[in-house]
């Protein structure tokens, strides 16, 4: 049985690789596809504390965002030609006004772009996709990883313009309290009560 047979409708990359409007033209392809690389990346199901840190995290940075930002799950961020990635929140500059048909944000746009580690995204959470938004000069990444109580821990960077890779400014267990982007205090042991 070859693949075609599994998958007779599997959209086959071109040569040079799928282009970054190619995901928004293919037909019917999964929800929360990705392009890195220039290959589609596809989501698989997400575990409950995918879902509940990141639904904490939300919610911490709604309440924190000073206008003019905003807070995005789950959108598709265009880096370049072939890379648009999906972080799993995002801070966006509202800079232009968008209406509800929006699809795509631009790396320019992003303030701080957070990744939860799930175990079929783990190399991609935590190396390639940290190098991406370095090199389309995202100032704030954070990453998620589920801490040994099942409480998100969370790991905060920050660009280093000079040589345009992020460096370590915390590990935040417990609490998570930064002034930068912005002023943010989330308690990260309310995860117990969602």
């Amino acid at each position: 049985m070859s693949i075609e047979d599994v998958f007779p409708d599997w959209p086959r990359p071109p040569y040079e690789g799928f282009r970054a409007d190619d995901l928004f033209r293919v037909p019917d392809l999964p929800r929360h596809t990705q392009l890195i690389d220039g290959s589609f990346v596809y989501r698989s199901p997400q575990s409950n504390f995918h879902t509940t840190a990141n639904c904490l995290l939300e919610n911490g940075l709604l309440r924190a965002a000073p206008d003019p930002l905003d807070v995005v799950r789950e959108m598709v961020v265009v880096l370049g030609p072939r890379q648009a990635p999906e972080p799993d929140i995002a801070v966006v500059r509202e800079e232009t006004p968008r209406g509800m048909d929006n699809d795509r944000y631009y790396g320019h746009e992003v303030v701080l772009a957070l990744e939860t580690v799930s175990p079929d995204s783990e190399e991609r959470d935590r190396k390639r996709k940290p190098q991406l938004y370095a090199e389309a000069g995202i100032p704030y990444f954070w990453r998620v990883e589920a801490g040994a109580d099942w409480r998100p821990e969370v790991h905060t960077y920050e660009l280093d313009p000079g040589p345009g890779v992020y460096r370590a400014t915390g590990v935040h267990r417990g609490r998570l309290r930064t002034a930068v982007p912005f002023d943010v205090d989330i308690d990260l042991t309310e995860i117990d009560k969602l």
